[in-house]
């Protein structure tokens, strides 16, 4: 279930919670929004941007924890939404969405996974894909498959090009 806390003309605070909350534990959570007011209702008919269910924020994260250091039982998530025009383009689309209304299935993910894709031409998937693998990174690759006796899937070679990249062992220096 998921309470809703705040003014829907300006920000919201959506909680979900596995379990129902004691009058006690919903005065915490008032506090604790800055004595925001819970909002008795399953749904918010306004416009709002706000975090992507499948991404939940290190905010939320610390959120939860708080309320667990409160003695709150049964919080699984906490996310703030911030009241915005229907035709507000002033967000990040990589981490938030718009929303018409806030709704009990505020948080469902339902996305389904893409199929396995197995590469057979590495070389030809990192120009494609603009991995920037060197020579010796795409020869070493092609090695790998060779030694464990299948293609890479896309996952892997896309994953090898991310840990292997200048940013993060700084090979360039």
């Amino acid at each position: 279930m998921i309470l809703f806390f705040g003014n829907p003309s300006s920000f919201i605070f959506a909680v979900q919670t596995s379990v129902s909350l004691s009058e006690d534990d919903l005065k915490k959570l008032s506090w604790l929004f800055g004595d925001q007011a819970q909002i008795n209702q399953e749904s918010i008919e306004t416009t709002f941007v706000g975090p992507r269910a499948a991404m939940i924020t290190p905010w939320s994260t610390n959120a939860v924890e708080i309320t667990q250091n409160m003695s709150i039982s049964g919080i699984e998530r906490i996310e703030k939404f911030q009241a915005a025009p229907k035709d507000s383009k002033e967000y990040d689309p990589m981490i938030s969405e718009k929303f018409a209304k806030l709704s009990q299935d505020l948080f469902t993910i339902n996305i389904q996974p893409e199929k396995i894709n197995s590469i057979l031409d590495i070389e030809s998937y990192n120009q494609k894909e603009g991995l920037a693998l060197n020579p010796e990174e795409v020869e070493y690759l092609f090695n790998v498959s060779k030694k464990i006796g299948r293609p890479l899937t896309d996952s892997e070679v896309f994953g090898f090009s991310q840990v292997n990249s200048e940013h993060c062992r700084h090979k360039i220096f």
